[in-house]
């Protein structure tokens, strides 16, 4: 049986396993999905030690997409966004991003086409990063805003956006036709608006990358006659993506949702 993992600081929220799980069971691989909690300064030894154990593959989550390109031989895509969340073992140690691509497929799935379209990414971290290239690749107009300005302006630059601060949100917000929530903000029951949902609108799509929980901006979205998208879809499209990488084959989105959802529910 190939054991393959996600590695993450802390872990235990990962829902991965559930969805990862299925997909295996469903394509009829002898597989197992785990999750580990590594800490950032022993990744190394932890990718090291996988591989030398035969793992079939690895995921990577916070706090360690980063420190993972130094260790790994990234593609030009993860090398790009400046994270790593795809390790596969055979020929070397190789590293890829699938989380822009999840990220396009999730709006695809909704029936949202991005070319052409006033597109707003709020943060600037390694999610932002992934999306903000993958949408600008597919012919966004994207404007970027960031807690920390200077960081959303180098992240603009690097893919033909615009940057600003998050104090600009209060024209941004109308501005835009897409807006995507990359930042945790919402994971947590309590943590503070970054939006005052009074700007959205009827006819925006709002997608929030939070996969745990509806988050008070979908819900505010939702209130305005916004269309909302959560983060599972994004979280099953880039899962599905890992399992392409690893074996081959085309991994079952529909199963992978299905268990991803019913998980949630008994949480």
């Amino acid at each position: 049986m190939l054991v393959y993992a996600v590695f993450g600081d802390p872990v235990e929220h990962s829902l991965s396993p559930a969805m990862q799980n299925a997909a295996f069971s469903a394509l009829g691989l002898s597989a197992r999905y785990l999750a580990f909690r590594v800490k950032k300064e022993r990744l190394k030894d932890a990718i090291l030690g996988a591989e030398a154990m035969g793992f079939g593959g690895l995921n990577l989550t916070i706090p360690l997409k980063e420190a993972a390109l130094s260790i790994v031989e990234p593609d030009e895509n993860a090398a790009a966004m400046g994270a790593v969340n795809t390790v596969a073992f055979g020929d070397g140690i190789r590293g890829y991003n699938t989380d822009g691509l999840g990220a396009l497929r999730a709006l695809e799935g909704a029936g949202v086409r991005v070319a052409g379209r006033r597109v707003l990414i709020i943060g600037a971290g390694g999610a932002a990063k992934a999306i903000a290239r993958q949408l600008a690749l597919s012919g966004a107009e994207l404007s970027i805003a960031n807690r920390d300005r200077e960081r959303a302006l180098d992240l603009a630059a690097s893919v033909g956006g615009r940057g600003y601060g998050l104090s600009e949100l209060d024209r941004l917000i109308p501005w835009a036709e897409v807006v995507v929530n990359a930042t945790s903000v919402g994971m947590r029951e309590g943590d503070p608006r970054i939006v005052d949902g009074r700007l959205f609108r009827q006819g925006q799509i709002v997608f929030d990358i939070v996969y745990n929980r509806e988050t008070e901006l979908l819900q505010d979205a939702a209130r305005a006659g916004a269309r909302i998208i959560d983060g599972v879809p994004m979280l099953v499209h880039q899962g599905a993506l890992s399992i392409e990488i690893w074996t081959g084959r085309k991994a079952p989105a529909d199963v992978m949702e299905e268990a991803l959802r019913e998980e949630l529910r008994n949480r």
